[in-house]
């Protein structure tokens, strides 16, 4: 079991792509919580649309199932705020994957001692 979850985290965090997906999601969470602390607006900000783009598509697919727990469970901060982590690091864990499928497939594909 520690094997696994050991290897989860590396495909999730061990990685440039996946660290610089996270990042970007970090930077984007801190100027929606910078934006909503300390901006006035007499409108509505859009601040935090740049996390849903960022969490796309994985959002949209927790969202919708968080629908059949009904219309007021899905929408409330407690579903949304886990949801938005845990499609982040879905994201995460897939170009984890991804970039570990490519490094297998060209690592195969060199011939050896040239």
């Amino acid at each position: 079991m520690h094997t696994r979850l050991t290897a989860l985290a590396r495909l999730t965090f061990g990685n440039r792509p996946a660290q610089a997906y996270l990042a970007l999601v970090a930077v984007a969470a801190v100027h929606v919580a910078v934006d909503t602390a300390f901006a006035q607006h007499a409108d509505a900000s859009f601040a935090g649309v740049w996390l849903f783009f960022l969490a796309a598509p994985a959002i949209f697919g927790l969202l919708a199932a968080g629908m059949f727990f009904g219309d007021s469970s899905a929408e409330s901060a407690a579903f949304l705020y886990p949801a938005l982590v845990l499609a982040v690091l879905v994201q995460a864990l897939a170009l984890g994957a991804f970039t570990r499928l490519l490094k297998d497939r060209t690592a195969t594909a060199r011939p050896r001692g040239v």
